[in-house]
C-alpha cells in the first residue's frame, strides 16, 4: 500500500515520471478538448464569446488547465525556461477565468445564493489557483530541485481535481441526457495513469471520487424517476469493480515506477561509486594519484604565474618501524589521520596520497615550508615513541605545460636526498639536483646500451701479502667510461643500478668480463692471479649467482679456484635463507667466498655465528683517523685474532700509509688491499704490473 518510506531519490524519480507523463497527456486533452468546443461552438451558432461559456460547459476550464500544465511539463522535463510564454498564459488564463467567474455569477444571481453560487464555481476558483501559482513561480528566482519537486505536485494535484471535476459533471449531464458515465470513468483512468501517488492515497481519493459521483449519480436517477431512480444491482457491481480496477492499475502503476527507481537508484550508485573509487584513495578517503593529476594539470594551465606554484612530496620516515611497533590496523589509522592533516592543512589546494606513506601537494610556493612545518610537529607529537620524521621534495614548474607526473618525479627525487639525514628535511629541486637526476635516469636507460658497447670494462686492484707485499690477487672493480659522462664512478652508479634493481646485470657482465679477460691471458701464457667478485644481495634474488658462476667459469675453462665470491655483510641483514643455500651451493662447487666490508652494519657479530666464510674482509672505515693513540688499533687487532680463531683468513681494504700497513702485518693480517700498494687498474696496465713482479703467486 506504499506505508514504506521511499527515498529522496525515488521520489524524485516517481514525481518526474508523473511530470513526463502530464507532459504528453495534457497535450492530448488539449487537442480533445480543443475539438470538443469547436463542436460545441459549431451546434450553437449565433452566440458570443461568453455565451458560449456561461457555466454549462466545462470545456474551457480543462482546456485552460491543460494548456498550463503542457507549459509547466514542458519546462520541467526540456530543463527550458520558458518564462515570456509562461507569463502570458498564465495572466491570459487568470483573466480569462476571472470574466467566466463573473459571468457565472451574474448570469445565477438572481436565482441561487451566494454560497451555492460559489460551491458551483468551484472550478473556475480551482482554475484560478492554478494559474495564480503558475504566475508565482516567475515571481521568485529559480527554484531548487526538491521544491520545485514540490511546486510540481501542487500544479498537478490542483489539475487531476480539476479533470476529476469535469469528469463528475460532464458524467452527470450525461447520465440527464439517457448517456453513459464514461467522460467520468476516462477521467479517473487519465488521474490514475497520470500522477502515480502511493496506493492508499490513490485508493482514498479514487474511493472519494466514485462515493461523490455514486451520490450524485443516485440523486440524479431518483430526480428523474422518483419512483424507481435507483442503480440495478448489475450497474451497482460493474461500478465496484471499476472502482477495484482503477485502484489496482494506479497500485501496479505505483510499485512499477518504483522498482524502476530502485533499479535506477542502485545503478547511479553503482556509478557513483565507481567514480569514487577513480578519484579517492581507498584507505585514506583523500585525493588519489589519479585525480591529483588531472587537477594539478588545470591548475597549471589557469595559473596566473606557474612559477608561484610548487609540486611537494612528503615521506614519512621510519613509518615501517611504527606499523612493525603498534600493529599495521592501528597504522593505517594513523596514516589516515596524516593524510586528513596533510588535506586540511592545505586546504583549496591540489593534494592526493600516492602511496604507502607517501603523499603529493601542489600549492603555492609561499606557504609549502611554514604548512610542511606544521604537519612535521603534529608527527612529532603523535609518534607514540617511536622516531618519525617528515622528509619533503619540492619542484617548482616552470611551463604550465607540465606533465604533473614528471614534476612529482623530480619531487619525489628531491626527497630522496634527505633520506637518513639527520636534521636535513626539506630539499627543493635546483640545477645541481637536476644535473644528478637526469645522470641517474640516463645510468637506468643505458645500463644495457654500456655493456653492449664495452663502455664498462672491469678494473683491477691488487692484493698483497701483508709479510712479503708481494701481489697475491686482485679485485675486480666496475669503471664505467661513457662518451657523454665521462668517467663515472661505481658509487655514481651502482645506487642507481640497486635502486632500480639492475644491478645483476653489471655484476654478470663484470663475471663475464673477467672470465674473457682471464681465459686471454691463459691463452697468452701470461702469469694470473686470482680475482675477486662483488655480489649484492638484489643480484641473489634476481638471479641464480651459483648457476651462474658455474655456467659462465665452465664456458670459459677457468678453474674455481681463481674466482673468489665476495658478499658484503649488509646483504646479510633479514636474511631469509635465500643468501645462506647460495653460500652452501657455493662452498659445494669449490668457490672460496668471503665477507666483504665486515664490521660496516649492525649484524657483524651474529654473522660471524651464522655463516661459513673462507676470508673475513675488513672495512676501511676502521682506518679513517687511524692513530696509534686512539682505539682504532684495538679494535682491528681484536678483529684479526677473532678471525684467526675462527679459522678465517684476513684481509685490510683501504690501506693508504705505511704506519698502516706496518701495523696490521704486526696484528697478524694476512693480506692488505689499498692505494699505498696499488689503485685499481685497467687490465693492460694491471698485466704489466704482475709480470714485472718476479716474485708472483698464481694461486691461493
Amino acid at each position: 500500500m506504499g506505508f514504506e518510506e521511499n527515498t529522496q531519490y525515488q521520489k524524485r524519480y516517481i514525481n518526474d515520471s508523473n511530470i513526463r507523463t502530464a507532459f504528453y497527456m495534457s497535450f492530448i486533452v488539449l487537442a480533445l478538448e480543443l475539438w470538443m468546443i469547436i463542436r460545441y461552438v459549431q451546434q450553437r451558432p449565433g452566440r458570443t464569446f461568453l455565451e458560449y461559456f456561461d457555466g454549462e460547459t466545462n470545456y474551457l476550464i480543462l482546456f485552460l488547465a491543460s494548456l498550463i500544465i503542457a507549459s509547466f511539463s514542458f519546462e520541467y522535463t526540456r530543463e527550458y525556461e520558458t518564462y515570456t510564454l509562461g507569463r502570458i498564459i498564465s495572466v491570459s488564463v487568470i483573466a480569462l477565468d476571472v470574466i467566466m467567474t463573473a459571468r457565472y455569477f451574474i448570469v445565477n444571481s438572481s436565482n441561487t445564493g451566494f454560497g451555492t453560487m460559489l460551491l458551483g464555481a468551484k472550478y473556475h476558483i480551482c482554475l484560478m489557483i492554478l494559474a495564480v501559482l503558475y504566475m508565482l513561480r516567475w515571481s521568485f528566482s529559480k527554484l531548487e530541485k526538491y521544491r520545485e519537486d514540490r511546486y510540481g505536485q501542487v500544479l498537478l494535484t490542483v489539475y487531476c481535481f480539476i479533470c476529476i471535476g469535469f469528469g463528475i459533471l460532464t458524467s452527470i449531464y450525461d447520465v440527464g441526457k439517457d448517456r453513459q458515465i464514461l467522460c467520468f470513468v476516462t477521467m479517473l483512468l487519465f488521474v490514475a495513469c497520470m500522477l502515480i501517488w502511493k496506493p492508499y492515497v490513490s485508493t482514498l481519493v479514487l474511493g472519494v471520487a466514485f462515493l461523490y459521483f455514486y451520490a450524485l449519480w443516485s440523486k440524479h436517477l431518483h430526480m428523474i424517476d422518483p419512483g424507481d431512480g435507483s442503480l440495478i444491482n448489475a450497474d451497482r457491481i460493474n461500478y465496484f469493480i471499476c472502482w477495484i480496477a482503477l485502484v489496482m492499475v494506479s497500485t501496479s502503476l505505483y510499485h512499477q515506477r518504483r522498482q524502476e527507481a530502485e533499479k535506477d537508484e542502485g545503478y547511479i550508485k553503482a556509478n557513483d561509486n565507481l567514480s569514487r573509487i577513480a578519484i579517492e584513495d581507498e584507505m585514506t578517503g583523500i585525493h588519489n594519484i589519479f585525480h591529483f593529476n588531472q587537477e594539478a594539470a588545470y591548475v597549471l594551465k589557469d595559473s596566473h604565474s606557474v612559477k608561484e606554484k610548487i609540486f611537494l612530496f612528503l615521506n614519512i620516515e621510519n613509518f615501517k618501524t611504527y606499523n612493525d611497533q603498534i600493529g599495521y590496523q592501528a597504522g593505517n589509522e594513523y596514516l589516515k589521520k596524516i593524510a586528513h592533516l596533510v588535506q586540511d592543512t592545505f586546504e583549496g589546494d591540489t593534494v592526493a596520497r600516492l602511496s604507502d606513506d607517501h603523499f603529493v601537494v601542489l600549492t603555492d610556493a609561499s606557504v609549502a615550508e611554514s604548512k610542511t612545518e606544521i604537519i612535521r610537529d603534529v608527527i612529532h607529537q603523535t609518534a607514540s615513541g617511536v622516531y618519525m620524521e617528515l622528509k619533503v621534495g619540492a619542484y617548482r614548474p616552470v611551463d604550465r605545460d607540465l606533465d604533473p607526473r614528471i614534476a612529482i618525479d623530480y619531487a619525489r627525487y628531491a626527497c630522496g636526498l634527505t633520506k637518513n639525514k639527520f636534521n636535513f628535511n626539506y630539499k627543493e629541486y635546483d640545477a645541481d639536483v637536476d644535473q644528478k637526476f637526469h645522470e641517474r635516469q640516463y645510468i637506468v636507460n643505458n645500463i644495457d646500451n654500456a655493456i653492449n658497447n664495452g663502455y664498462i670494462r672491469p678494473y683491477y686492484q691488487p692484493v698483497v701479502w701483508a709479510d712479503s707485499r708481494q701481489f697475491c690477487g686482485s679485485e675486480a672493480l666496475a669503471r664505467w667510461i661513457d662518451p657523454t659522462y665521462g668517467f663515472l664512478s661505481p658509487a655514481e652508479f651502482i645506487p642507481v643500478l640497486e635502486d632500480n634493481r639492475q644491478i645483476h646485470k653489471l655484476d654478470e657482465y663484470i663475471l663475464k668480463c673477467v672470465c674473457k679477460d682471464f681465459r686471454d691471458g691463459l691463452n697468452k701464457g701470461l702469469p694470473i692471479a686470482p680475482v675477486s667478485i662483488n655480489f649484492s644481495r638484489l643480484d641473489f634474488e634476481l638471479m641464480d649467482v651459483p648457476t651462474k658462476l658455474e655456467e659462465i667459469t665452465h664456458e670459459y675453462g677457468i678453474s674455481r679456484e681463481y674466482i673468489h665470491v665476495e658478499i658484503t655483510e649488509s646483504a646479510l641483514a633479514g636474511d631469509d635463507g635465500l643468501v645462506s643455500d647460495a653460500i652452501d651451493k657455493l662452498h659445494g662447487f669449490g668457490y672460496s667466498v668471503w665477507l666483504d666490508d665486515f664490521g660496516s652494519g649492525y649484524s657483524s657479530l651474529n654473522v660471524l655465528k651464522d655463516y661459513q666464510f673462507d676470508m673475513m674482509k675488513i672495512d676501511m672505515k676502521f682506518l679513517d683517523g687511524f692513530n696509534m693513540d686512539n682505539d682504532a688499533p684495538v679494535i682491528l687487532d681484536t678483529i684479526i685474532k677473532l678471525a684467526d680463531n675462527l679459522k678465517m683468513m684476513s684481509l685490510t681494504e683501504g690501506v693508504e700509509t705505511a704506519e698502516i700497513a706496518d701495523f696490521l702485518t704486526k696484528a697478524g693480517c694476512g693480506r692488505l688491499q689499498g692505494y699505498f700498494f696499488a689503485k685499481p687498474m685497467p687490465l693492460q696496465e694491471f698485466r704489466e704490473a704482475i709480470t714485472n713482479n718476479p716474485n708472483i703467486v698464481t694461486a691461493v
